[in-house]
């Protein structure tokens, strides 16, 4: 219910008489249940959640705030819409640009009477960006889940596993204690597929010394967790452990860096600049972190293309890394509770290197 007000006292400032959601992660933002079909309507005094028959007994004991609807084939989206567009009294209807299709937006320019359709999907972006309480809380429990995860999957790890063996391991495990899904296909590579930074798992058997870096997450309540960790098997190179250790001290100088208010590049620039004077800046080639939520990947972002601030309890992933060709890649990524005076790192999994 607090995110259909929230919602609906953005409105004015869009200029907008009504937000109509159609995309996944934002229709599950509104109402708190996820679906693979639906549609919202958000007017600045109700909500109207449409769904078809598969989701709609769910849909009813699960969607507060909302009035709940089944499209049918003779009652279709545009039908329902049109009708509460008529009862409302829009004439300007805002919609997700970076999302609708131009076959979709044109469907809806055509079935939909007396509206203006408006770009507006920068409403829910920049509501998304600042988490409630409870939405922290669920991505901090799927991060506990992630780390007992790992703690379960470092013991199995020996020469002659193979890098895909593992990943299966990864989701097995995750899903047995109780994660809903796993919110991206875990990367779990070794060696020189180490130095690939978002690698898939395959055939390569583990050897004694290689770099190996374990990127996944967990899901709780829609909300998802993302950490990355690099382990060595057997004793890690004096090279390895420089580059590890330079990492390490990057991630914290971004960790130390960020706060709300910050500008995003510049805590990417803290972590940056470190690894530059290491001699290893080329082989850094992504953003420092990223936000996350209902989706792994979303804004605010802290990268060298982001020159706003970070707002507020923003959720951040904290990954610096370094990647050589042919030879092994580091990555150690955290989640960062973003607050005024700091942050909170939601990720308690030890990060000095561990040899297997």
């Amino acid at each position: 219910m607090i995110m259909l007000t929230k919602m609906q006292a953005k409105l004015s400032e869009h200029e907008i008489d009504a937000l109509l959601i159609t995309s996944p992660a934002n229709r599950q933002y509104a109402t708190d249940f996820k679906s693979s079909a639906g549609a919202v309507l958000v007017t600045k005094d109700a909500g109207l959640f449409l769904t078809d028959f598969r989701y709609i007994e769910a849909a009813k004991a699960r969607v507060r705030g909302f009035a709940v609807e089944m499209v049918t084939k003779d009652k279709k989206y545009a039908d329902w819409l049109n009708e509460w567009l008529s009862q409302h009294g829009i004439k300007v209807l805002g919609f997700e640009q970076g999302f609708m299709t131009v076959s979709a937006h044109k469907d809806y320019a055509e079935k939909l009477t007396g509206v203006e359709l408006k770009p507006s999907g920068e409403l829910l972006s920049g509501l998304r960006q600042a988490k409630e309480p409870w939405e922290v809380d669920r991505m901090a429990a799927a991060q506990r889940m992630a780390e007992q995860t790992l703690d379960e999957v470092l013991p199995l790890i020996r020469p002659g596993m193979t890098e895909r063996a593992l990943a299966a391991e990864i989701i097995y495990r995750s899903l047995r204690l109780g994660s809903e899904g796993t919110p991206f296909a875990p990367i779990a590579v070794s060696g020189p597929n180490s130095a690939l930074p978002h690698g898939v798992p395959g055939d390569r058997a583990f050897e004694p010394g290689d770099c190996i870096t374990m990127d996944f997450g967990c899901t709780v309540g829609g909300y998802c967790s993302d950490m990355t960790r690099t382990v060595v098997l057997g004793k890690a190179s004096e090279e390895v452990r420089a580059v590890y250790q330079t990492i390490l001290d990057a991630q914290l100088a971004g960790i130390a860096a960020a706060k709300a208010g910050v500008i995003g590049k510049d805590i990417d620039g803290a972590a940056r600049s470190l690894i530059a004077d290491a001699g290893y800046g080329e082989h850094f080639g992504h953003g420092f972190g990223h936000g996350i939520g209902i989706e792994v990947h979303e804004e605010p972002g802290a990268n060298t293309q982001n020159e706003k601030p970070i707002p507020d309890d923003a959720v951040i992933t904290a990954e610096p890394g370094i990647y050589l060709p042919g030879k092994f890649g580091v990555r150690i990524e955290d989640m960062l509770h973003v607050t005024a005076g700091g942050t909170i790192n939601l990720t308690q999994a030890p990060k000095a290197l561990l040899e297997l």
